[in-house]
């Protein structure tokens, strides 16, 4: 195989697939061996899977030579964040505290990953329990950005995002509690997806349970929107789980945003992007009118920053479950994660369920706004890069470890669809993210109006090779 296969679209190597054209093995191989030789510079992967992916891969072209029926993602290479449980195989977290951990069983979305036909090769990196937007943790290091090595892919999906943009793999599973699919997105030109919250269930127990979402990175929309066709749906190990049927998001990404009412919003009423930054997003937002949506500037969306409502969910729950480690071994976390653990589990509990009733508030205050709308949409992130190693960008430093990033927490909080895809490119040569987020269930109009994002774009605007070490 050839760097022409590098990256393309999942649906086309699964067309290519289910046509003999190309075959699941030598895709594999490939991938695996991308992997391995890109670890060094962008270490995107804490472990790999090489047999048990090459027996996978030679079970998924026997199924194609003898004619059987083929799943949504039959033959393709898959990468899954260590944050999400895959039997026999280390799920340490990031972290150095569970580093002997090994997975008792697979995950609901990684059942569905094999029963769909993909291809394992191997778990990505996250910052410690994905509580940082950055791409590094004490357990396995810095991961880079495939466009330039000195700037971090973002986080906490980092090694998710890094595989996909670098062309290894072509989509990706990952996880979203704060942002952290959306906010490698935008740094790195890709499409990250978290679908309505229970759309895709959550199994084992996360340390964030009423914020956690699985979802899909991706080099373009389609490919989102494949990925998590196959994971979605109700499991009742997930008490959070949607019941009711999955949106056709296949059908949202080609069909008509006429008529489509959208709020554009440059700041939610007190994130400060960089101008250039907002503007690009500005400018990717009011084109959806060329393709009939009905576009209208909302300065204010909601009346304060609710990041400490966010904080006190967060960080109380990975507090609570590193509750031991902080106590005794302390040495083995994230200093900057360890200092924010230690201000949540200090709240009072009349404090703490003041904030939970302030999120509830918020959701009444976001079905409210949307009985007016169908997409919100605003920029991902105030920045379009950011050094690796670093954890604030410069600028904003008053802002803490995940406030800087403004945009993203509000719609974990209330559980909404949302996904970033590429505005464009910044004069700094690295790409800017659009936030779209949806009603309550909507995921198809979030998808429809990604697409048509997309569709306003030149094809390959957002991909680059992976720059040399």
């Amino acid at each position: 195989m050839t760097s022409d296969f590098d990256f393309m679209t999942a649906l086309e190597l699964r067309r290519l697939i289910a046509a003999r054209a190309i075959s699941p093995v030598e895709l594999t191989e490939r991938a695996l061996a991308r992997a391995e030789a890109s670890q060094a510079s962008l270490n995107a992967f804490c472990h790999l899977v090489p047999e048990e992916a090459r027996s996978a891969a030679r079970r998924a072209e026997e199924a194609v030579m003898r004619g059987a029926p083929l799943g949504l993602l039959h033959g393709l290479p898959v990468s899954v964040k260590d944050l999400i449980a895959v039997g026999g195989q280390p799920y340490a977290s990031g972290s150095r505290a569970m580093a002997s951990n090994i997975a008792a069983a697979d995950a609901p979305a990684v059942e569905r990953l094999r029963a769909a036909g993909a291809i394992i090769i191997g778990k990505t990196t996250t910052s410690e329990f994905g509580a940082k937007p950055v791409g590094d943790s004490p357990l396995t290091g810095i991961t880079r950005h495939p466009w330039d090595l000195a700037k971090t892919p973002g986080g906490s999906s980092a090694g998710a995002a890094a595989s996909v943009a670098a062309g290894i793999t072509p989509c990706a599973l990952g996880t979203d509690g704060g942002g952290s699919l959306r906010i490698p997105a935008a740094l790195t030109g890709l499409v990250g997806f978290k679908a309505q919250f229970g759309r895709v269930p959550v199994w084992p127990t996360s340390a964030t349970p009423t914020l956690a979402h699985v979802g899909a990175l991706a080099r373009n929309v389609a490919d989102a929107a494949l990925l998590t066709t196959a994971v979605a749906g109700h499991d009742p190990r997930d008490p959070f789980a949607v019941a009711g049927p999955v949106p056709d998001l296949l059908v949202a990404v080609k069909a008509s945003i006429a008529g489509l009412r959208v709020a554009w919003s440059a700041t939610l009423g007190y994130a400060r992007p960089n101008p250039e930054v907002a503007a690009i997003a500005h400018a990717a937002a009011m084109a959806l009118a060329d393709q009939g949506a009905i576009v209208e500037e909302v300065e204010t969306v909601l009346e304060s920053d609710p990041a400490a409502l966010w904080t006190a969910e967060f960080y109380a729950g990975i507090g609570t479950r590193l509750r031991g480690v902080l106590e005794s071994r302390r040495d083995l976390l994230d200093p900057a994660v360890a200092d924010l653990l230690d201000a949540a589990l200090a709240q009072e509990m009349r404090a703490y369920y003041e904030t939970v009733f302030a999120r509830y508030a918020l959701r009444d205050r976001m079905v409210n706004f949307f009985t007016g709308y169908d997409v919100l949409v605003s920029p991902t992130l105030p920045i379009s890069s950011l050094e690796a190693g670093r954890n604030i960008p410069e600028g904003l430093e008053d802002r803490s470890l995940v406030s800087w990033a403004f945009y993203t927490y509000p719609f974990n909080l209330t559980g909404q669809p949302a996904v970033s895809v590429c505005a464009g490119i910044a004069s700094d040569g690295m790409p800017v993210g659009l936030q779209i987020v949806g009603r309550t269930l909507g995921e198809y109009d979030v998808m429809r109006a990604a697409a048509a994002i997309e569709r306003t774009k030149p094809p390959g605007y957002n991909l680059r090779p992976l720059t040399e070490p």
